[in-house]
């Protein structure tokens, strides 16, 4: 901060903002005009807290480079963390491979508000196309900060699946973001009674 505020003990002004927004990302997340509210922030400040999450966004999608192998879904997260940095509303996006699992590309396919962010279909299927993907990996992210996947997610997963299979295309899994942690719609488990049990209803 102290190259918005040259002048000035700029510490207490931290931990203030800090303890306002209860953590560092707190503050990171906070919109500019939340910011400014704070006595001691200007423009200048709110604009250096915001850039430097989004120049970690992109630092961490430009260090993954194009031609990656995909085996897993804990490497499929890998290449698609990056995407959701930071991000305040859901988002959905596609990862393409080839047929020897080679990565393609990430293509955004929908972003919503911080509660949804409809997939449609016929984006991802036009992406997947135009990168001639054989395989890929639909990921979004829930800001609610619940990673497990909803109904919908569920339903989302079979249709996209159905979708692309006679188009040549094999949906890998489905992965749910959720402050840098993810969760695999193929491999996660829903609360049964008083419990988990494996998730039935996509077939793989």
């Amino acid at each position: 901060m102290f190259y918005a505020i040259p002048k000035g003990d700029v510490n207490p002004l931290a931990h203030e903002l800090v303890d306002r927004f209860g953590s560092l990302s707190g503050a990171m997340d906070a919109l500019p005009e939340e910011l400014t509210k704070v006595s001691g922030v200007g423009e200048y400040t709110a604009t250096l807290l915001k850039l430097i999450p989004a120049m970690m966004g992109r630092y961490l999608e430009q260090r993954t480079e194009p031609g990656s192998i995909i085996h897993t879904a804990a490497e499929a997260g890998h290449e698609l963390a990056p995407y959701f940095y930071g991000a305040r509303n859901e988002m959905a996006y596609v990862l393409c491979l080839d047929a020897k699992e080679k990565r393609l590309g990430v293509r955004k396919i929908s972003e919503g508000n911080n509660t949804n962010s409809d997939v449609t279909i016929r984006r991802v299927a036009e992406e997947c196309m135009a990168l001639r993907a054989s395989f890929c990996y639909l990921a979004h992210n829930h800001v609610s900060g619940i990673a497990l996947p909803s109904p919908q997610d569920m339903s989302t997963t079979n249709v996209v699946r159905a979708a692309l299979s006679p188009l040549g295309v094999e949906l890998v899994d489905h992965l749910v973001f959720v402050d840098g942690d993810l969760v695999s719609v193929r491999d996660t488990v829903r609360s049964g009674k008083g419990g988990y049990q494996l998730i039935r209803s996509v077939q793989w």
